[in-house]
């Protein structure tokens, strides 16, 4: 089997792969799930790990925005967990009775995440589990959302994906909106083109040398930002960062040169003040990627590589779409580095502690 490709087609299976979770969750009891735990009355606490954890911060903020202040809804919270085991009194203080956990881990057998488990086991405290794969977590909760993803790689992909679309669904159902809902059923079909138009575009592009590789995002896009971070070490064994879009503008924006890569997660909200960042950056000297549903004129001139959406359903439901581009852009950087982005160096598929 040739490097790289149980990974590339992982990513560019996705499409059907969303389809299969998006008819598991209408099959989904969701009143007898989740039913009770009604963000109005419960904090929500996305857990998780690595990726996962960049996940529960995607979680959170979808569940904050959708529901939002308005409905009277508690705003989400994503701890990783580590900070639970650690520093519980900050991460989640027992005082805290209306809280409900969801503990995110594709293999159900992340170390961390079970040792979380049993702490809030001991508490009295029920918690949601979404998994891929079931095993240990699955089996600590009657709650648990078992998707049909069956990933060979050792990087998540259509996992992280998957998951993130499915919570995403969860709080759609909560906050009734059913355009949002009809949104994410769109994106399979669309995912399908994209990655048609852009995949031997990426491609090409991961072909340069970069040093460095640095991922902006703000608000909801800010830990896709993380996660398209992680996705290019992991598979690549490249030094890559992540930040907010302005904030490059505080200080790391010194490490610019054309050497660099930063590529941009532009927001809807957010357009005109990200965009000037990147075409900052792109003055000093950067290699730039802009990843965004609508580009203008001045930006695309501007980028070595640039990303055009054009999905026509809420910017939150676009969330999974953004990330795509990373996952290529690492495994493609990989294999123009000599490495297998099947077997990254020094990772397992699952993270479990001895003892």
């Amino acid at each position: 089997m040739a490097s790289g490709e149980i990974t590339l087609r992982e990513i560019q299976s996705q499409p059907e792969v969303w389809r299969n979770c998006l008819r598991t969750l209408d099959g989904v009891d969701l009143a007898a799930l989740v039913g009770d735990r009604d963000p109005q009355n419960y904090e929500w606490l996305f857990v998780g790990c690595g990726t996962s954890y960049y996940l529960a911060q995607a979680a959170a903020a979808t569940f904050t925005s959708l529901l939002g202040y308005s409905t009277g809804a508690i705003p989400a919270r994503a701890v990783p967990a580590s900070e639970v085991l650690l520093f519980p009194a900050i991460a989640a203080p027992i005082e805290q009775k209306a809280v409900f956990p969801v503990l995110i881990s594709r293999s159900g057998h992340t170390s961390e995440v079970l040792q979380v488990a049993e702490v809030f086991r001991q508490r009295g405290m029920e918690f949601l589990a979404i998994t891929c794969d079931g095993n240990e977590l699955a089996q600590l909760t009657p709650r648990t959302l078992k998707l049909p993803v069956v990933e060979d790689s050792t990087v998540m992909t259509s996992s992280f994906t998957s998951m993130l679309m499915a919570l995403q669904y969860i709080a759609a159902r909560f906050a009734k909106q059913d355009v949002f809902v009809e949104a994410l059923r769109s994106l399979p079909s669309s995912l399908e083109g994209l990655l048609e138009i852009y995949t031997p575009q990426v491609k090409e592009f991961a072909r340069r040398s970069f040093e460095d590789v640095s991922f902006l995002g703000q608000g909801p896009l800010y830990p896709i930002a993380s996660e398209a971070s992680l996705k290019v070490m992991e598979s690549s064994s490249s030094y890559a960062q992540f930040f907010h879009t302005l904030e490059f503008r505080h200080g790391p924006k010194s490490i610019v040169s054309e050497s660099v890569l930063v590529g941009a997660l532009l927001s809807e909200t957010g357009y005109a003040e990200e965009s000037a960042v990147l075409l900052e950056m792109k003055e000093l000297g950067a290699c730039t990627l802009a990843i965004a549903n609508k580009i203008t004129p001045e930006v695309r001139r501007s980028a070595d590589l640039a990303i055009e959406l054009a999905l026509p359903i809420p910017e939150l439901a676009r969330l999974v779409v953004y990330l795509v581009w990373g996952q290529l852009l690492g495994s493609y950087i990989g294999l123009q580095k000599g490495l297998n982005p099947d077997l990254p160096r020094h990772l397992s598929r699952v993270v479990t502690l001895a003892g």
